[in-house]
């Protein structure tokens, strides 16, 4: 039976009361979009899955089948997904998106949090407002990774979403002032995560 992942209202869990995380978390990050979907796999590595306009909506089952085969090859246990915009107009074709990708993580029995946009910049940056080009050069200074095709900052967004999800369950992968990591508490994040991070993690 399929259990739908409640999420903690932002700012309801602290950093201090973070679930403990399974020995060899896996995490896969998620900036979704219609036209160019940005993906952090849990080993690291990132790519995008693009798509052309010409294919209207056949391009969300392009995205759902390649979100479905990294479920499937990579078993995470958390997916950080990047939040809806509120009042962007093209909220309702991201909301495609996240209509054909959610329904995967639920069969797939993977947990999924929230961030949006002006968090992960704090979490990244320091800075609501920050740019793609910001973004990229703090992901550089962090860990020394680099985004090759990454124009529009796809690859390097979902990047920061797989590491807000290591940070926030416990196990950053690299050092960031306390006051960034404690942005993280504005996130939406499962309720259930330690229970069924555990339960992945010996299967």
């Amino acid at each position: 039976m399929t259990m739908i992942p409640g999420l903690l209202t932002p700012g309801q869990l602290a950093l201090d009361a973070r679930p403990s995380a399974p020995a060899g978390l896996r995490v896969i990050g998620l900036d979704l979009s219609l036209t160019s979907t940005g993906v952090a796999l849990p080993d690291g590595t990132t790519y995008r899955i693009k798509t052309r306009d010409k294919d209207g909506d056949r391009r969300l089952l392009h995205i759902r089948d390649s979100i479905r085969d990294d479920l499937a090859d990579h078993r995470p246990h958390l997916a950080v997904i990047e939040d809806l915009p509120k009042h962007a107009m093209a909220a309702g074709f991201t909301a495609k998106v996240h209509g054909a990708v959610l329904p995967e993580l639920l069969d797939a029995g993977v947990p999924y949090a929230y961030i949006v946009p002006a968090t992960l910049k704090s979490y990244a940056c320091d800075n609501g407002r920050a740019e793609k080009a910001d973004m990229a050069a703090a992901a550089y200074l962090a860990a020394g990774a680099e985004f090759a095709d990454d124009k529009g900052g796809d690859q390097c967004d979902a990047w920061w979403l797989r590491a807000a999800g290591h940070d926030w369950a416990g196990e950053p992968l690299f050092d960031l002032p306390q006051a960034q990591r404690d942005r993280l508490s504005k996130g939406k994040w499962p309720t259930e995560f330690a229970q069924r991070t555990v339960m992945g993690a010996a299967a």
